[in-house]
């Protein structure tokens, strides 16, 4: 795998992908800048090189074309402010105005290219508009893992236009994907995949996975009901999915056959309704009444996650215990991802991914406590899940 570091861009034009999708509020401000902020290593070295950059990117999902609300220019400010220079913009990503505004960038400049999205081509994955792209620049950088698993026009097919010498992974894109191995390929063990969230039908190539190479699997989430219903649980009105019950009976066999352990919940709290000052009580999680609905983990079940994973050597956490959004049903989201956080100070390596893992993990303050959080959550599950991603397949 070839990153930047492996070159001198002095006197290149290059063309990143960046995955500058951040979130906007109605005054069009940034609300969280980490995406941002994760690919500024890569700008700043081929600057540092003497090379000159060009940015592009996708943000949010315009359907029709140009839309004021999508556009990449309410980003300038940000970026400017933290590569401390002038960032250059493009009111188009191809055209006259992007082909003459690449051609005459100087060493150490930086132009920003208008919403790659605006055109269907993109996420088509258009060879003509790819070439389009590729022309503007003599080297090509993908720092872009949250699009990765997607067969983009900028993400994957703009590769074939540069040779093994001209184009390369940034620094965000290496650091994923070398995460990534860290767990599928070099884990110590005890390996423990700790699996949350909703849906059960959500997770099953990624379970369907680990068993080959995890020694526990913990599940928790709106997930369990599916497995406890199986077992002839008693779950009230809790989230479960029919058509999955036979499918997860098929999991732990599976499991048992290769000496895989799954850590079932065995408590949970429930409500009598889905809100935050809903009435609430804990019971044995195969035995929860009609008209209740179990919305976290409970209090044996925390503690026995605790001790499976003070345990582990290497840790994957994707989707959180409970409904942790409302503070009435977070302690057992907060008590694992404190547990993670102190296996991982006793030396165990610990990937964390997944949207709501990475919140979960942020708004306990503990993403410096564990050894990495993914940026790309669709991304990650599809490398853990045993899939090729495109983009990382385009630079190899």
């Amino acid at each position: 795998m070839k990153t930047v570091n492996d070159f001198n861009f002095k006197g290149l034009r290059v063309i990143i992908r960046v995955d500058f999708n951040v979130p906007l509020n109605d005054k069009f401000e940034i609300t969280s800048t980490n995406r941002i902020d994760a690919a500024l290593p890569t700008i700043k070295k081929i600057l540092a090189d003497g090379g000159s950059v060009i940015l592009m990117s996708h943000l949010g999902r315009p359907k029709e074309g140009p839309e004021d609300k999508f556009s990449l220019r309410h980003l300038i400010g940000y970026i400017q402010q933290q590569l401390n220079t002038k960032v250059l913009f493009a009111d188009d990503c191809i055209g006259e105005v992007a082909v003459k505004m690449a051609k005459e960038l100087h060493p150490g400049e930086v132009l920003l290219l208008e919403n790659l999205r605006f055109y269907k081509e993109e996420t088509k994955g258009d060879e003509a508009f790819a070439k389009k792209l590729a022309s503007l620049a003599d080297f090509y950088v993908n720092d872009a893992f949250g699009t990765a698993h997607r067969a983009h026009a900028s993400t994957t097919i703009i590769a074939q236009f540069f040779d093994a010498d001209h184009k390369a992974f940034g620094l965000l894109m290496a650091k994923e994907v070398n995460a990534m191995e860290q767990v599928l390929t070099h884990s110590k063990k005890p390996f423990t995949a700790i699996l949350g969230g909703a849906k059960v039908s959500d997770k099953i190539q990624l379970i369907e996975n680990l068993m080959n190479k995890a020694d526990n699997i913990v599940i928790g989430g709106g997930m369990m009901f599916t497995f406890i219903k199986a077992a002839g649980g008693n779950i009230g009105s809790s989230l479960f999915e029919p058509d999955f019950v036979e499918l997860t009976k098929t999991i732990l066999q599976k499991a048992k056959d290769k000496g895989v352990k799954v850590y079932i919940p065995e408590d949970a709290i429930i409500a009598d309704k889905f809100e935050n000052d809903a009435n609430t009580e804990e019971v044995a999680s195969g035995e929860i009444p009609d008209g209740w609905m179990g919305l976290d983990i409970g209090t044996r079940s925390k503690f026995s996650i605790g001790e499976i994973v003070l345990k582990s050597k290497t840790i994957l956490w994707n989707g959180p215990m409970g409904v942790f959004e409302m503070d009435t049903f977070a302690e057992g989201t907060r008590y694992v991802a404190e547990a993670i956080a102190a296996a991982t100070a006793k030396g165990a390596y610990s990937l964390i991914g997944g949207g709501d893992s990475v919140s979960a993990i942020k708004k306990y303050k503990l993403a410096d406590k564990v050894s990495y959080v993914s940026t790309g959550g669709g991304a990650m599950l599809e490398y853990i899940e045993g899939k090729t991603l495109p983009g990382v397949a385009a630079l190899l």
